[in-house]
């Protein structure tokens, strides 16, 4: 009898200890999580910016919302050197209201500068065939086109690129 009962405590208070243990680690997670996006939060707050949506961005930089993809929400801008770089979750292509297709691949960069995108990579447009477009500008504010190069300069109707239209996955870039 002893020596069942003896067992039976042993295991007891394995499975106790069990219990606590995992505990402890379930709330180290839950603080380094914590403390993880606390920290993201302060580091942007003191930087003085807080992300604004990626149309939002590009209107304040006098291009129309719609030339990325719903679909590309996360991105990453560096104001001091104007780098953008856009991250969407799959190659994709977008028809717009003008018959013009632009396909994207899952990273597409360039320079953000006032009234133009420059030095794009991972874009690309079909003339005849696809063409990597390099740059993306308009006149100003109020101007009624859009520019794209690729090889060639060619205008294309704003209203076109106002409004954000879903990506359609593709294959390959």
């Amino acid at each position: 009898m002893e020596k069942a009962l003896s067992k039976v405590s042993t295991f007891w208070v394995a499975q106790k200890a069990k219990k606590e243990i995992s505990s402890i680690g379930d709330d180290f997670n839950s603080f380094t999580n914590t403390v993880g996006g606390g920290a993201k939060w302060v580091f942007n707050k003191l930087k003085g910016k807080m992300h604004k949506p990626l149309p939002d961005l590009l209107q304040d930089y006098d291009l129309p919302p719609g030339l990325f993809p719903k679909n590309a929400t996360n991105y990453d801008f560096d104001e001091v050197r104007s780098k953008l770089t856009v991250y969407i979750p799959s190659i994709c292509e977008v028809g717009f209201k003008d018959s013009s297709v632009v396909r994207y691949s899952t990273r597409v960069s360039g320079f953000l500068l006032r009234g133009k995108l420059t030095g794009i990579e991972g874009m690309k447009t079909k003339v005849v065939l696809w063409v990597k477009v390099t740059t993306i500008s308009v006149d100003g504010p109020r101007s009624s086109k859009v520019h794209f190069t690729a090889g060639v300069k060619k205008s294309r109707p704003r209203d076109a690129y106002e409004v954000l239209r879903e990506g359609i996955t593709v294959d390959e870039f």
